[in-house]
């Protein structure tokens, strides 16, 4: 993987830490939160995931709609062979069922760049894959616990196009 990656990948991760823009969760401002998921794939591969994110209002269309952008990296065990890890930039669009502090749900298409391209059986044929997510949450502590389904697929860019699923169970907190 390049060095141009990482430098990029870094300074988006800078941006979403940034103090200059931080709240509470709750807060009208974009918030800077830290989310640590715990997973398995459809390959039986346990699954973790670490990311940064920030929350951004969308009021102007609606006063329950949010946007959340997410940056991190996926890490995948494996019994047969060395693992696998990706970068992995995460947008959702986010409806809150009532209120700041109700149940969500988020939706959202993002993109990953794997090391390798091969997952347990899977030939994932590129680096680069979609990330196709799904997610139900609700607040809990200081932060947030969310149920997420996540799929990985290149979209047919190059054949074999054996994407793959998650499931993870993730708690995102304030920085």
């Amino acid at each position: 993987m390049s060095r141009s990656v990482f430098g990029k990948t870094a300074v988006a991760a800078a941006l979403l830490a940034s103090p200059m823009l931080s709240a509470p969760i709750t807060g009208k401002l974009a918030a800077a939160n830290a989310d640590i998921s715990l997973g398995v794939t459809s390959e039986s591969t346990v699954a973790v995931k670490a990311t940064l994110d920030r929350n951004l209002p969308l009021e102007r269309f609606h006063e329950r709609l949010s946007l959340r952008l997410s940056g991190g990296l996926l890490l995948l065990s494996s019994e047969k062979q060395d693992g696998n890890a990706a970068l992995l930039l995460s947008p959702a669009l986010r409806w809150t069922l009532a209120g700041d502090r109700s149940l969500f749900i988020e939706g959202g298409i993002g993109a990953a760049i794997f090391i390798k391209t091969r997952v347990e059986s899977r030939e994932l044929s590129t680096a680069f894959q979609f990330e196709d997510r799904l997610a139900l949450g609700l607040p809990w502590a200081d932060g947030e616990v969310s149920l997420a389904l996540t799929h990985y697929s290149n979209a047919g860019i190059k054949r074999p196009n054996d994407g793959f699923e998650t499931l993870m169970l993730g708690y995102r907190f304030p920085l």
